[in-house]
């Protein structure tokens, strides 16, 4: 028997289900085309449905016609991209930023108005943490790290008061034994009340660390630029899975590393559309005669976030 174990939740979270709904009203409202500035939200197949209804995504403001909607992703910009875009004369600009990501940009620019030194958790090239940092841009004391062994180049005075934020996409142990570090090398470190690391990633790095424990191999749909996708494959592989693989979708699947009596753990990225697992599914039914699906329930998600 095959079994196969569904992590939830999994898949879409609000701040997503915000931005493509943003993106889908603007269309209705505006027709085609409309642009938005990088993709909306990091996943192919995301981008592709949006792209066949008209919506064009581009990587430069210069390549868009200011007489057209244009959308901030999901991810953020900065404070020079919002203010070229009014400068060049854009009619409309809609803001799709995840409203967890809006509140470390708020919080990001009160370290600068307090006048900390600043550490920003995350990855420099990341579009987030690129529109994060970008809210504070003439600001100089502020330092990007992605991993403990930067702490030591970090040139702030031990005794300073230091401020920091995280990109809402890490992996949560790995962030907070670097905070742990962090915290031992400035005593006067604070932070959000709670942490920057959003609520879906949490909880979906904590039902794929449920569902290593049940298989040997782990599934994750998701796109290979997705930062949630690749760490939800990062959890299993160091939770007790033998394998496990970021796929698009049912095409990539490793069909090889299966066998018929096996157990296999499913789960999706924070960007990725639920019919991907379902599509998913359906190829694993017409390919084994005997299949039985288990849940894994680890939280009950109802945040929702208007448009």
């Amino acid at each position: 028997m095959l079994n196969i174990y569904l992590a939830s939740p999994r898949g879409f979270c609000s701040g997503v289900r915000r931005a493509v709904g943003i993106v889908e009203d603007c269309l209705k409202d505006y027709g085609a085309p409309i642009y938005v500035l990088h993709e909306i939200v990091h996943n192919r197949h995301v981008v592709s449905d949006l792209e066949r209804q008209g919506v064009v995504f581009v990587e430069s403001l210069d390549d868009a016609d200011i007489t057209r909607p244009l959308i901030f992703s999901a991810h953020g910009v900065s404070e020079t991209v919002v203010k070229k875009a009014q400068d060049m004369g854009f009619k409309t600009l809609i803001d799709a930023t995840c409203p967890l990501v809006a509140k470390v940009h708020r919080q990001i620019r009160k370290y600068a108005q307090e006048k900390l030194n600043i550490v920003v958790i995350g990855k420099s090239e990341h579009p987030e943490i690129i529109g994060t940092v970008g809210q504070i841009p003439n600001y100089k004391q502020v330092r990007v790290i992605k991993k403990i062994e930067d702490i030591a180049s970090l040139p702030f005075d031990k005794e300073s008061p230091i401020g920091f934020v995280t990109q809402t996409t890490l992996s949560v142990s790995d962030t907070k034994e670097l905070i742990c570090e962090l915290q031992q090398k400035y005593p006067k470190l604070s932070a959000l009340k709670k942490d920057d690391i959003c609520y879906a990633t949490t909880n979906r790095q904590a039902a794929v660390r449920a569902l290593a424990q049940e298989c040997r191999v782990v599934v994750i749909l998701g796109s290979k630029n997705s930062s949630n996708s690749k760490q939800l494959q990062n959890v299993a592989l160091q939770s007790g899975a033998s394998k496990a693989f970021l796929i698009d979708d049912k095409s990539e699947f490793p069909w090889d590393c299966l066998q018929a009596e096996d157990s296999l753990g499913i789960s999706a990225g924070a960007s990725a559309p639920e019919y991907l697992v379902q599509e998913l599914l359906t190829e694993l039914q017409n390919r084994y005669e005997n299949i039985k699906v288990h849940d894994v329930i680890i939280a009950t998600e109802n945040i929702t976030f208007k448009h």
